[in-house]
């Protein structure tokens, strides 16, 4: 029952973790200097030996932390010069109690700013990812945790801050297996599609405090019980 909470559990490497890390070694050895544009899609591909989608996600995680820039008709170029790594392996190694903090304070902020500037388009992508919650087939935690991260994605879009809804993409990869663990674990209480409900229509009418709690009325109950559950362990 306690398999998903211990504090330093190994968690595998995923092909765009590794294709970061080795982006991120080019950079920093200067195989391309700040200024310079790097390979195509393709060409990174080949060379490193895996598929463009995940040459793609890389270079997204990438853009968003503000190491590379697309400019339009002319390729992708490197604004900075840090290796991501790192930072990759310290999400990778947090607990699953780290997990679930992290994406409380996101979720709260982003469904508060959500609140304040999601438009019309906006609302009808939650809409859309609100409405995947509520289906009942192949409901396995997979299933379900990559509907949920989709529904939080598009609130972190609609904040319309573009450096927060980075951060949770970053951060997706960790959230989405806390997501897993939480819903494989019976002792902790799993939030139901009203409480999602709720987020979405504070956000639609427009309720910052109203869309926070709501996100936090989620986030919340996990983290309460996960620290009495570690309480009893000790």
């Amino acid at each position: 029952m306690f398999r998903s909470l211990r504090m330093n559990r190994a968690a595998k490497r995923s092909l765009v973790d590794i294709a970061l890390d080795s982006l991120g070694r080019q950079l920093a050895d200067g195989r391309w200097p700040v200024g310079s544009r790097i390979p195509t899609e393709p060409e990174l591909a080949e060379q490193l030996g895996i598929s463009r989608n995940t040459v793609r996600e890389a270079i997204r995680v990438l853009l968003y932390a503000g190491l590379l820039e697309v400019r339009q008709g002319d390729g992708t170029y490197v604004r900075a010069i840090v290796n991501p790594g790192e930072a990759m392996r310290a999400i990778s190694r947090a607990s699953l109690r780290e997990h679930l903090e992290v994406r409380c304070l996101l979720e709260e902020s982003a469904a508060r700013l959500a609140a304040q500037r999601a438009g019309a388009d906006d609302l009808l992508r939650i809409a859309a990812t609100l409405d995947t919650l509520a289906r009942q087939d192949d409901d396995t935690p997979e299933s379900y945790a990559e509907r949920d991260i989709a529904f939080h994605l598009a609130i972190a879009d609609a904040s319309g801050n573009q450096a927060l809804a980075g951060l949770y993409r970053y951060f997706s990869r960790a959230v989405r297996q806390s997501v897993q663990d939480s819903i494989r674990d019976e002792a902790l209480p799993d939030p139901d599609f009203a409480a999602h409900a709720a987020i979405f229509d504070a956000i639609r009418r427009q309720q910052p405090d109203a869309a926070g709690n709501a996100a936090a009325a989620i986030t919340r109950p996990l983290l309460a019980t996960l620290d009495q559950l570690l309480a009893a362990q000790k």
